[in-house]
């Protein structure tokens, strides 16, 4: 697969993508499900990695963080990760906002289900991943990414998870893409045009960018509902510490450009 052609003058914009919250249908472990998906240009993604591992190496010297070390956000709150104490787990995560923040190459959507009341039917996890792809799409077409490049193209990593799933509602999308018509009532089909290949699993604990979309929807998350430990230290609101990267095209209803659905 030729990704780019100077002679066509192809773009092509990475997109990595991990989840928080649980995607079944009932509200016993979480009433929001919420995807986060960092988007860099494929010109930009040698700085942007280089950028996360001088973070780690710098986490190694203050914290004793191990390089090669995986955070997963869950996980690396809740137990005693690397003998490192829970308050200095925590400033390690809001200095990784903090780095991504400052990063002027990468754009991060962000995607939120309201859980409750809800139809027993509703599939939680399909109406996230098409509402992503549809705001991928969008954001694609009109050039809004860091770069602005309009003739762009786009392809999506995920984290190890529900690939054929994904690959399938994918398919499905770029033949029919029911559109909601701005006008009034009824539908469009507009196809998915601008995402090439089926999404493309990562193991998160070799993947950089997918752990950096990990600790940013885990915070999307708790932005909506936080736990009480995230409360208690006055972590609810880190979520917001990346406004300067979020992409505020995805959604002209929240000052985030978060879209809920």
């Amino acid at each position: 697969m030729t990704l780019y052609s100077s002679k066509r003058g192809w773009i092509v914009y990475l997109m990595y993508v991990d989840e928080s919250g649980d995607p079944g249908n009932n509200t016993l472990q979480t009433d929001y499900f919420c995807l986060s998906g960092i988007v860099v240009h494929e010109s930009e993604w040698r700085q942007f990695v280089d950028a996360l591992v001088v973070f780690h190496r710098t986490m190694k010297a203050v914290y004793g963080l191990p390089i090669r070390s995986e955070i997963h956000t869950t996980e690396f709150i809740r137990k005693n990760a690397f003998g490192i104490a829970k308050h200095d787990r925590l400033s390690i995560l809001r200095n990784f906002l903090d780095e991504l923040a400052k990063l002027n190459s990468i754009s991060l959507t962000n995607i939120v289900v309201d859980k409750r009341n809800k139809p027993q039917e509703f599939d939680i996890f399909e109406a996230a991943w098409r509402t992503l792809f549809q705001r991928f799409e969008n954001t694609l077409t009109h050039g809004n990414y860091p770069g602005g490049y309009k003739r762009s193209f786009g392809c999506v990593f995920t984290d190890a998870t529900a690939g054929k799933k994904l690959s399938g509602m994918m398919r499905r999308m770029a033949v029919h893409n029911p559109v909601p018509n701005r006008q009034g009532e009824g539908y469009r089909n507009i196809p998915i045009q601008r995402i090439i290949e089926d999404p493309s699993e990562r193991d998160s604990k070799t993947s950089l960018p997918i752990q950096a979309c990990d600790v940013a929807a885990y915070f999307l998350h708790q932005r909506f509902k936080a736990n009480s430990y995230v409360k208690r230290k006055g972590a609810a609101k880190y979520f917001d510490r990346l406004a300067p990267i979020l992409n505020v095209h995805a959604s002209i209803r929240n000052d985030h450009g978060i879209v809920v659905v």
